[in-house]
């Protein structure tokens, strides 16, 4: 039985985005599955994100995120790269700063994610000024809900000050980087609580095996 349309968006966007995705995913998922993780993932950034922009574009980014992470949990996608997923309370923070440190200076060699357990409704402006003064670029950068999909797909989750509610999947390496909460901060102590995270990253990297940027 196909999902209802999301209550969030007309059903000519709804549809719409669902037909790129469908095209995208085509051989892989099936155009129910495809429009059903579409709704679902349009409610969720209405609930925990308060998205009030651009909802479809925002909607088919996580969507695809999601479909990526289900096809690598069901042997659907290429390579065997390392996946990591980054894990904070509201995603607008310490979480947003290690995904996007780890993916300008691991490139290609990791897949990284990042989520939030109970999802702000924009990225730190702090945070994303500290970024680009690093050199890295967070445009695309916005906070996301965490999904099963994500989890299942990931092989290192790293907590970064959500405590016990994030969820704990047999099988995984779990981390816990005990960085301050920049919310609120100066941007001084946003620049150091970057500098901290990378640090950190520079150590993963090392574990991990994989050469610098």
């Amino acid at each position: 039985m196909p999902t209802p349309p999301s209550p969030l968006l007309p059903d000519e966007r709804l549809a719409a985005g669902a037909a790129r995705l469908a095209s995208r995913y085509a051989g892989r998922f099936a155009p129910e599955t495809v429009l059903g993780l579409l709704a679902d993932s349009c409610t969720r950034l209405a609930e925990h994100a308060r998205i009030r922009t651009h909802p479809v574009v925002l909607a088919e980014r996580l969507t695809a995120e999601r479909l990526d992470a289900l096809a690598h949990t069901r042997d659907l996608a290429d390579g065997d790269r390392t996946r990591v997923l980054f894990v904070c309370s509201q995603n607008a923070g310490r979480s947003q700063m290690a995904a996007a440190l780890l993916a300008h200076r691991a490139g290609e060699n990791v897949v990284v994610s990042s989520a939030g357990t109970h999802p702000a409704a924009d990225v730190e402006p702090h945070i994303l000024q500290a970024l680009t003064e690093a050199g890295v670029e967070p445009a695309d950068a916005y906070p996301k809900p965490l999904t099963d999909e994500v989890v299942q797909a990931a092989d290192i989750v790293i907590t970064m000050g959500c405590g016990d509610t994030c969820p704990v999947v047999p099988g995984r390496r779990y981390l816990d980087w005990p960085v301050p909460d920049p919310e609120g901060a100066p941007i001084a102590v946003v620049r150091d609580i970057r500098d901290a995270v990378d640090t950190h990253i520079t150590d993963l990297l090392t574990q991990l095996g994989t050469q610098n940027q």
